[in-house]
């Protein structure tokens, strides 16, 4: 009879440690599960899908400090492609420098006033002269705040009868503002300065 107790007495120590073995595995399986799930969301939040002519594109947000050089890169190259990018329309010079102007503080209006005083924006005008630019190159010190820059471009200046070409080199600094329309990069240029312009070639046309 005592022998058919400790039989139970086992039978029920073993049932219940099988339970309590079910019981944590259920346990751990449920928090892996919700850890993955508050992962999973975490991921999906910063996932944005557009549609674009009837496809679905998926878009990541990210953290602006990931990707500062590739932004302060593509600002200082946007600014310069608005500042210099001109056609002989006085429309078109002013909506191209205001779109700059935005991107840049006080001396940019400064440089943008002295040609203006000088009748640069006229000349282009009445000799019906357009201007490009090419952005070759934009060294970054990301050491220092705000954001040190020097930006390596080419001018093309087209003329009735001729194509100048210039090398032209700038500095400046960008630090961090708020994004807006107008600035989607949220970065400012600040102590913009031409540091050389100069003539390399021109072509007959």
């Amino acid at each position: 009879m005592f022998t058919k107790f400790k039989q139970i007495d086992s039978a029920f120590k073993a049932v219940r440690l099988f339970m309590m073995v079910v019981v944590a595995c259920c346990i751990a399986l449920c928090g892996f599960a919700l850890y993955k799930s508050y992962e999973l969301a975490a991921i999906t939040q910063n996932k944005i899908y557009v549609l674009a002519n009837g496809k679905i594109l998926e878009a990541v947000a990210g953290d602006k400090k990931d990707n500062v050089a590739v932004e302060v890169r593509d600002h200082v190259k946007t600014f310069h492609s608005s500042f210099f990018t001109l056609d002989p329309d006085e429309r078109v010079i002013q909506d191209n420098i205001t779109k700059a102007l935005y991107l840049a503080d006080g001396t940019a209006r400064k440089q943008y006033d002295n040609l203006r005083e000088s009748n640069y924006y006229s000349n282009l005008i009445s000799a019906n002269i357009s201007q490009r630019i090419t952005i070759d190159s934009v060294d970054l010190n990301l050491n220092v705040y705000p954001y040190y820059f020097r930006c390596y471009a080419t001018q093309k200046i087209v003329r009735t009868t001729s194509v100048l070409y210039r090398n032209l080199v700038t500095e400046g600094y960008a630090r961090d503002v708020s994004r807006s329309d107008h600035n989607p990069h949220g970065f400012l240029i600040e102590k913009w300065n031409t540091l050389a312009n100069v003539d390399v070639k021109i072509e007959t046309r």
